[in-house]
């Protein structure tokens, strides 16, 4: 049973798929966990997801129920390969595998500036073994590990066009058992160039004497889940669309993991790109068919797979807490919450808890980005997924350490962002809020109120679209807009928007100051 408190939080979760009545609603994560793969393993799944330049990155979420899920870790504290003192936006971690094998948790990615990479864990919530690059080459991307029921290893992956300008081709290689290197140069098992384009994220497994590959095709947006069937690991390979968009609203649902629950149930987890709120996750049926999986369910009669908006719940013999991935945070712990991630490699002298209940943001400089300064290149931004399409969130900011021209604030981040916040003024004589914009290489200040005070509530309003509203509130008042202009959220490159916290200045000085946030909240907002 929940307590009351419970109830009131999750009541107040902008985002719950499990209704409470045996059924759940897609999507079961309405955030951008990117590439998902999930695994069972005894009465636990877990899943994991792309995290690109984000750090910490790799995910490790753990869920009962395929409906109700929690973050429980990361893989990569940081990322100890060179240059990722700085953002790396779109670089880094694609598309991963995760599996459980000899008594071991196996994590395989393609970065796709480096190669194949590798790391296992005895507990998924622990400590994982330090990066090992299994295969160096550029454009190998969105590696799958398989052990054949003889001992022997494989692995499938795909090529990034961007980087090696090779497409629509899945090749299989032998593996060392130990998931350490490749045994050949592999051969091509299939080429999805004519029927299958933009053929990548291959999930591979083996039932009823049949090896499968699971594979999304067509594109992120627009394409479909197909999987490939052969009695031979090497192929030849059949092929057959197995889940599209059909009549359904859901576009482009593909790139997934198939788990069998020990009830017999299968089920396939995937996203669906909803632009700047990423890539969303949505779980589906799956029953099998003269050895083939049909996913979803079979609106129209076509042999193909459509997802459901609503279903009966995965049936695992019990029923599980409703849950969501955390995302308020009142800062009482030493440690900040899971469910934030950092730019670039995390510095500790960018934040303490130095005060009690509170967390604090040294205002440390903006990059100098080619021709001008703006926050996109700043690696000390500290932000979240959006949770919703329709969410608030708020930040309790004490600004009052600030130095001259340094500011704090909360901020809507993407290829395009907009932040509030309030500015020491450069004289020193009190301070200002601002309300600014920017993309890449530009950044603006659309609104400028001035403050009698340096303690802040700051609130962002994202509704239906991703159009966000900006507003603030002093001790006690009510909340007043930061301007009359709406903000369009963008999503970055390969992720979705994301919300959070900063504390910045134009120039470097060795006495920063800094800003307490007392709390960051996230909530429904308005309908």
């Amino acid at each position: 049973m929940h307590s009351s408190s419970t109830l009131q939080a999750l009541q107040n979760k902008p985002w719950l798929s499990d209704q409470g009545d045996g059924t759940f609603v897609n999507p079961v994560l309405h955030a951008d966990y990117s590439d998902p793969d999930v695994i069972r393993v005894g009465d636990d799944f877990y899943m994991t997801a792309s995290s690109f330049g984000h750090l910490p990155g790799l995910p490790i979420l753990h869920s009962k129920d395929l409906i109700n899920w929690r973050i429980i870790n990361h893989v990569l504290p940081r990322m100890e390969l060179p240059g990722y003192d700085v953002p790396q936006h779109g670089n880094g971690v694609w598309a991963p595998a995760l599996r459980f094998h000899d008594g071991k948790y196996w994590v395989f990615y393609g970065d796709p500036d480096v190669g194949i990479m590798m790391s296992t864990a005895r507990d998924p919530a622990g400590s994982w073994t330090p990066l090992h690059l299994v295969q160096e080459g550029k454009g190998l991307i969105d590696p799958c590990p398989f052990w054949d029921d003889d001992g022997q290893a494989y692995l499938v992956h795909a090529f990034a066009k961007s980087r090696c300008g090779i497409k629509h081709l899945l090749r299989m290689c032998r593996m060392s058992p130990d998931g350490k290197r490749l045994l050949d140069e592999g051969q091509i098992v299939f080429d999805g160039t004519e029927h299958h384009p933009t053929m990548e994220g291959p999930k591979m497994y083996k039932r009823h004497g049949y090896y499968y590959i699971f594979a999304p095709a067509g594109g992120v947006s627009t394409g479909w889940q197909t999987v490939l069937r052969s009695t031979s690991v090497f192929g030849p390979y059949e092929d057959k669309i197995v889940l599209h968009q059909g009549s359904s609203p859901i576009n482009g649902p593909h790139q997934g993991g198939w788990v069998e629950l020990a009830s017999g149930e299968c089920w396939f987890m995937h996203f669906q790109d909803k632009g700047a709120y990423g890539r969303i996750t949505h779980l589906q049926p799956m029953r099998w068919v003269d050895d083939w999986p049909q996913i979803g369910i079979d609106a129209n009669g076509d042999g193909i797979g459509e997802p459901v908006l609503r279903y009966p719940k995965p049936n695992v013999g019990g029923e599980h807490a409703i849950q969501a991935p955390d995302d308020s945070d009142e800062f009482e712990g030493a440690e900040l919450g899971l469910q934030w991630q950092w730019q670039a490699n995390p510095n500790p002298a960018w934040y303490a808890f130095e005060r009690e209940s509170h967390l604090r943001l040294f205002a440390f400089p903006v990059p100098d980005n080619q021709s001008s300064r703006t926050i996109y290149a700043a690696p000390h931004l500290l932000m979240q997924k959006f949770p919703a399409e329709v969410f608030q969130a708020e930040a309790r900011v004490d600004g009052t350490a600030l130095k001259p021209g340094e500011y704090a604030g909360l901020i809507i981040f993407g290829r395009a962002f907009a932040y509030a916040a309030i500015r020491m003024k450069e004289d020193g004589s009190g301070m200002e809020l601002l309300r600014a914009e920017g993309i890449d290489q530009a950044e603006h200040i659309v609104w400028s109120g001035g403050l009698s005070e340096g303690k802040v509530t700051l609130r962002v309003t994202v509704h239906p679209g991703a159009i966000c509203r900006f507003e603030y509130a002093g001790a006690g008042g009510p909340f007043v807009p930061c301007g009359d202009k709406e903000f369009e959220a963008e999503k970055g490159h390969w992720v979705g928007a994301k919300v959070g916290l900063f504390a910045a200045s134009r120039e470097d000085h060795s006495d920063r100051g800094y800003a307490d946030i007392d709390w960051f909240r996230v909530g429904r907002g308005e309908k």
